[in-house]
């Protein structure tokens, strides 16, 4: 049963933003791409124009919200998430492109964003066109795959910040480092981003993404729910070899398992809880300890409650 306080804030946000989606107990399994996780409170897919003004009011009004991306690097409770979920997705997915500059809305996926890069005859971008996620999400984890990363492309990004200034900064100013930006830390939501790319040849550009898909369809398990990478690569290994040489191959926990096409992945093989998944990924940082001496930290984001 939704508690009151949740069904008088869902009814303020329909009323005060009509042309943002606000759904109320919205199953989470229905957005991420690892097809796990309980209700939220309160789900709501706001347009641009009504990121900022939803933000401040839920903050005035002291109600708890956590913002998302695509939901391609998470993980949510079975118990489901407290409160507001903000969804920077479809809604606020604009692109647009000004010479060798595309301006890009949180919501936009990069493979959207690569082929528009691609089509205007813009190379740089090549290497986030398999990545399954967002310009938020990316901006936020500095993303990166097949020798790129979007610190290499990015110049300026508009950022809603922890004390609800908005700001324009620069790529330099959020610190990224591998999976990692200055709004980790600090807190603060990408609202926009410029990416400065190179003019190349179109053909050569489509043919650069052809290939990296061709290359993730090959070696990734594509055709089971995942987040991705599970773990963040160690300092001079490979979470994956780690994985595999420890004998974790196929190692499966419930409905959860090490891929066996790809033992960074975890995958959801079988109707897997967020439970067993998170017991699976405690399995496998205590056995790749105990064999090499070396932890594995989640590149996961998890979130909801009693996932502590």
């Amino acid at each position: 049963m939704l508690n009151e306080k949740y069904i008088k804030l869902a009814e303020t946000l329909k009323s005060k933003f009509p042309n943002t989606t606000v759904l109320v107990k919205e199953p989470m399994q229905k957005h991420t791409t690892f097809k796990i996780g309980g209700p939220a409170d309160i789900y709501v897919e706001p347009v641009t124009a009504d990121i900022v003004p939803i933000i401040n009011y839920l903050s005035e009004c002291g109600s708890k919200y956590i913002v998302i991306g695509n939901g391609s690097n998470l993980l949510v409770s079975d118990d489901g998430v407290e409160g507001v979920v903000i969804s920077l997705g479809r809604k606020a997915g604009e692109i647009s492109i000004s010479e060798n500059k595309i301006i890009a809305g949180p919501g936009a996926l990069l493979s959207q964003v690569a082929n528009a890069a691609a089509d205007a005859g813009l190379a740089g971008l090549e290497f986030a066109s398999g990545i399954p996620g967002s310009i938020g999400g990316a901006v936020f984890m500095n993303a990166g795959a097949y020798g790129g990363e979007i610190k290499d492309v990015l110049e300026t990004v508009d950022v809603l910040t922890s004390d609800m200034q908005v700001k324009t900064v620069t790529a330099k100013e959020l610190d990224l480092s591998y999976r990692h930006s200055k709004l980790m830390d600090q807190g603060g939501y990408v609202l926009s981003a410029t990416l400065k790319l190179e003019f190349g040849d179109k053909d050569e550009i489509k043919a650069k993404i052809d290939d990296i898909r061709s290359q993730r369809t090959a070696k990734q398990p594509l055709n089971y729910p995942s987040a991705g990478s599970t773990f963040k690569r160690p300092e001079g290994y490979f979470a994956g070899k780690l994985i595999d040489d420890a004998g974790l191959r196929g190692y499966t926990v419930g409905g959860a398992q090490v891929s066996e096409k790809h033992c960074g992945f975890v995958i959801n093989h079988n109707n897997a809880t967020a439970a067993e998944v998170l017991q699976l990924m405690h399995d496998v940082d205590d056995k790749v300890y105990n064999k090499f001496g070396v932890h594995l930290v989640p590149e996961v984001r998890i979130i909801g409650r009693n996932m502590n």
